[in-house]
């Protein structure tokens, strides 16, 4: 019995992370995604293309305002309306973006503090964009980023577009969340391809108008984006041309937070919308939403019970007292990385201990969600 309470450890600590891209590389390709934009192709005229309603949802962001707002000022695509949703911001933000009222730019607040969603669905009622476009302060947008995201929408199935994220180190280096965030945008084409995204990135994506009628302010919009997709038969797509750049965060320490709010906004959404997981009903995305979602939140609970066993089976075979020096290895290296700055910066380390933070993260997530914590307001992480 332990034997086996061993191996279903074993899988479920890998199964999110390699054994579900592997069943997904496996299953057919259910659509295409358009060329990149390329010099021999000519950009559709003004009059043919969807309106877009830009959202870039704030609060008390005083500091970066003026630098988001000249950012997608330049960017390329008519026609667009550029909206900001303060959520209820109590230093000069709101005033900042009045000055560019004559540049076509509308503020939306709301005065009570709500939350980030409350905020989007507010703006919303105020857009009159076909397609509505979600950014954060904190990221920037190329300008050439629009003319390539609109495309996807060219095909009548697709309801939700997504970024791929491009982190970019305060010392120019791709290692620790880099990597990771690589590796998810990876994994994100290969569901772009299959069932759709189950998740969108939430710093920079786009949804058809209609699909914002059920806005749960309670619940992530990205994940909720891609749940009304699966409800109206429509699905949502990666789009590897269209890129959001954003830099690691001004201060670490904040950094855990970040990914702790995270995880609980996405248990709520979750376990307010448990439809999701109904197969007969979503499908293949109820597949996806179960191995990339739950089975990712489930890892350390997984990685406990397998270095459990792996202790109480050293004495078994050689299998098993391998497997009990890796993860020794593994998890002291990661201490080590805990305890020296120096180590930590290094590559082969980076990984490891990033890896080590996330499941922290997301065991301390599960036992605060369990206890009836839920977050809806949030504070941007400074970056």
């Amino acid at each position: 019995m332990l034997k086996l309470i061993f191996w279903v450890a074993a899988i479920g600590s890998v199964y999110s992370y390699f054994i579900y891209p592997l069943i997904l590389s496996f299953l057919p390709r259910k659509r295409t995604l358009p060329a990149a934009i390329g010099d021999n192709r000519e950009v559709p005229a003004n009059d043919t293309r969807p309106k877009l309603s830009l959202i870039i949802t704030a609060h008390n962001e005083a500091k970066r305002i003026r630098d988001k707002l000249e950012n997608t000022l330049k960017v390329e695509y008519e026609p667009l309306e550029i909206i900001v949703a303060s959520d209820a911001s109590a230093d000069e933000t709101d005033e900042i973006v009045r000055e560019y009222a004559g540049r076509g730019v509308i503020l939306s607040r709301t005065e009570d503090r709500l939350g980030k969603e409350n905020a989007q669905k507010d703006a919303i009622a105020k857009a009159s964009g076909d397609i509505v476009v979600f950014s954060d302060v904190a990221t920037s947008i190329p300008p050439d980023a629009l003319n390539a995201l609109v495309r996807y929408f060219d095909n009548p199935t697709v309801g939700a577009v997504s970024s791929e994220d491009v982190f970019v180190s305060r010392d120019g280096g791709v290692v620790g969340e880099g990597a990771y965030v690589k590796y998810e945008m990876w994994l994100r084409k290969l569901e772009s391809l299959r069932g759709g995204l189950v998740g969108l990135s939430g710093s920079f994506f786009a949804v058809r108008r209609e699909l914002c009628q059920r806005w749960d302010i309670h619940s992530p919009s990205d994940f909720n984006s891609a749940l009304n997709c699966a409800r109206e038969g429509y699905v949502a797509v990666s789009a590897p041309d269209v890129l959001g750049h954003y830099q690691d965060v001004a201060d670490s320490s904040k950094e855990y937070q970040r990914k702790l709010r995270t995880v609980i906004r996405g248990l709520t959404a979750l376990a307010r919308h448990p439809e999701v997981l109904n197969p007969t009903k979503f499908g293949l995305f109820s597949f996806q939403v179960f191995s990339h979602k739950l089975m990712r939140w489930a890892v350390p609970w997984f990685l406990i019970v397998l270095l459990v066993t792996t202790v109480a089976l050293a004495d078994e075979g050689a299998l098993y007292r391998l497997a009990l020096v890796l993860q020794f290895l593994f998890y002291g290296t990661v201490l080590v990385a805990h305890l020296s700055p120096s180590v930590q910066k290094r590559a082969f380390a980076r990984i490891p201990y990033f890896f080590v933070q996330v499941n922290y993260a997301i065991a301390h997530a599960t036992i605060q969600f369990l206890r009836g914590r839920r977050m809806t307001v949030w504070s941007p992480s400074q970056r």
